[in-house]
């Protein structure tokens, strides 16, 4: 036994370097920062160093496809993540390691426990807050305080997460740039997309940079962010296979799902949550929209 934990730990610190070496920061769940949001944030900048793409599993195509596990509050297995709807563009994502993450969180409506990770947007105070939690570990703007693209590139557990930015509009039809990110979470072979508060089209950099996806949450309000068609060709071009609608604001969810045809189906849930795996993704995209929402 003891032989065994000393090699278990020798891969460790080897697998530690190895991550180090490729421009990761490594960053243990327990590993709390300070609670004011602009020290965390440059906290995070200036320890993180931009991973090279090659690393990303995301970039690679997806073999392997089924259907959808219900959500059962049960315990993960190692290919499971579970997505729960929270409120707004809140979902609480859960991994096999026991990381919990609650994207575009506001402080006032998010998880019942407190997040390990929580990523935020700054269109408006619903999706970020100045005052985060201090028992929550990281703390993901998803714009820069000090100016220029905010830029993540973060391990926490069995979780890679990355960002890519976007530009939302400013007062008298100007734009911010690179405002709001589109966060992806790499876990358990799965990649998982976040839109934020999406303001504009997606270019082709754009598309290269999130990579292959095969959960997306979209917002669709009809306006706020961008019109239901303008919306529903990023989520086609994009091409996940499962799609958690959020941010609905009292739009119509039939005028949104209409614009999709039989290519994608459409999957109405009593439940909050659903648990996920990479080889058990539906064959048909589908739009899951769970309760709530």
């Amino acid at each position: 036994m003891k032989q065994t934990s000393t090699i278990l730990s020798s891969i460790g610190l080897l697998l530690a370097a190895v991550l180090a070496s490729s421009g990761f920061t490594v960053l243990p769940p327990s590993d709390v920062a300070t609670p004011d949001l602009a020290m965390k944030a440059q906290k995070a900048q200036s320890s993180q160093t931009v991973a090279p793409r090659a690393v990303s599993t995301c970039q690679a195509i997806a073999q392997l496809r089924g259907d959808v596990r219900l959500a059962s509050g049960e315990p993960l297995n190692r290919d499971q993540v579970r997505l729960t709807y929270i409120n707004h563009s809140t979902y609480l994502i859960e991994t096999p390691q026991g990381v919990r993450i609650a994207t575009d969180y506001n402080g006032y409506a998010g998880p019942r426990e407190t997040p390990n990770v929580v990523t935020m947007n700054k269109a408006h105070s619903g999706h970020f807050t100045m005052n985060a939690d201090p028992a929550i570990e990281h703390v993901l703007p998803g714009w820069n305080p000090d100016g220029g693209a905010a830029d993540h590139d973060v391990v926490v557990g069995d979780t890679y997460i990355r960002n890519v930015t976007t530009d939302i509009r400013s007062g008298f039809g100007g734009a911010e740039p690179d405002a709001n990110s589109i966060f992806i979470f790499e876990v358990a072979g799965l990649c998982i997309g976040h839109l934020g508060h999406l303001h504009h089209e997606l270019t082709d950099s754009h598309i290269a940079q999130i990579g292959r996806l095969d959960v997306l949450m979209v917002p669709i309000d009809g306006g706020l962010t961008l019109g239901h068609e303008r919306m529903s060709a990023i989520v086609k071009r994009l091409r996940a296979s499962v799609i958690l609608p959020m941010h609905r604001r009292g739009a119509s969810i039939e005028s949104f799902l209409r614009l999709f045809g039989k290519d994608f189906a459409h999957d109405f849930r009593n439940e909050d949550a659903v648990t996920i795996s990479l080889r058990n993704l539906p064959r048909q995209p589908t739009i899951i929209i769970l309760n709530g929402v």
